[in-house]
């Protein structure tokens, strides 16, 4: 989805010029990210995704596919296919990314002393769940396999060793530079806080899904918080009560990026895909059929 760079665009993010009055002007009265937060919860029911899941992975035995991939994979359809949920907000200027890329941590072991890593993915217009499973298995285990330190890690790790005199000075001439786009690619490469989506699988971890702010770092606009699992209660079209394993999901995004009729057209986008997960065997920019629409 690039294009040509013109004045005022940066790098990483074309400048939308055409933007209606509110949205341009409400940079410069709100101008921090973590002042325009919204916070959305959401529960999702697991039945269609766990009978997807078991499917898929008495068909895969070699690379399993996870809860984790599927939430990922369809927050990033949903933002691939809503366009407008790829902004980003610097220098007071609206501007739309270039590319559409999830990022995470991965605990090397788990211990309370276990290194972490930062693993940034780019997902590409024909990518698919299927994709994603690979790319992930690839990704953890060079991770796990390995003492060599991730990018960011590795600059992060040098800034350390400088005086906080030096430090402080050096992230004040970053922020200037990201506010006209020139940060070095150095800095940003593999750095969470400049992808589309972050997400925290604090499930996996055995705690709850919740609130976690944005970051006024870099140019991420949504912060993904996925819980554990649990059973809740239903009543069926007949009125009897049914238990069903469920999900919460925290989800932080910038509220200046579109109107709340927008996010409320995602949300449902994003609810009928982990409903119907067999969509997301499709390309990413594959059409997802219009039933969602009616919901």
């Amino acid at each position: 989805m690039k294009k040509r760079i013109k004045m005022g665009d940066r790098k990483d993010g074309i400048w939308l010029r055409d933007a209606d009055a509110m949205h341009t002007i409400m940079p410069f009265i709100f101008p921090n990210r973590c002042d325009n937060e919204a916070f959305i919860s959401e529960k999702i029911d697991l039945t269609n995704v766990n009978a997807y899941l078991e499917k898929k992975n008495a068909e895969n035995p070699e690379y399993k596919y996870s809860l984790f991939q599927v939430i990922v994979t369809a927050t990033m359809k949903t933002i691939m296919m809503r366009p407008n949920l790829n902004r980003f907000i610097i220098g007071k200027r609206i501007y739309l990314r270039n590319d559409f890329s999830a990022a995470f941590i991965v605990k090397k072991a788990f211990t309370d002393n276990g290194d972490e890593a930062i693993a940034v993915i780019n997902f590409e217009d024909e990518a698919n769940i299927d994709w994603f499973n690979k790319k992930l298995h690839d990704i953890v285990h060079s991770t796990r396999n390995t003492d060599k330190k991730d990018s960011a890690t590795d600059t992060m790790e040098f800034f350390k060793k400088l005086p906080r005199f030096l430090i402080t000075f050096i992230i004040k001439i970053i922020n200037i530079l990201n506010y006209y786009g020139k940060v070095p690619d150095f800095i940003t490469k593999g750095d969470l806080s400049y992808a589309t989506c972050m997400f925290s699988n604090l499930g996996s971890i055995g705690l709850k899904a919740g609130y976690h702010h944005l970051y006024n770092w870099g140019t991420n606009s949504i912060f993904v918080v996925i819980g554990e699992k649990k059973e809740s209660h239903y009543f069926d079209n007949e009125g009897n009560v049914k238990k069903h394993e469920t999900l919460e999901m925290g989800f932080t995004i910038d509220e200046r990026l579109a109107d709340g009729y927008y996010y409320s057209k995602s949300f449902k986008l994003l609810r009928y895909l982990l409903q119907h997960p067999e969509e997301l065997e499709k390309p990413m920019m594959g059409e997802v059929n219009d039933e969602w629409k009616c919901k």
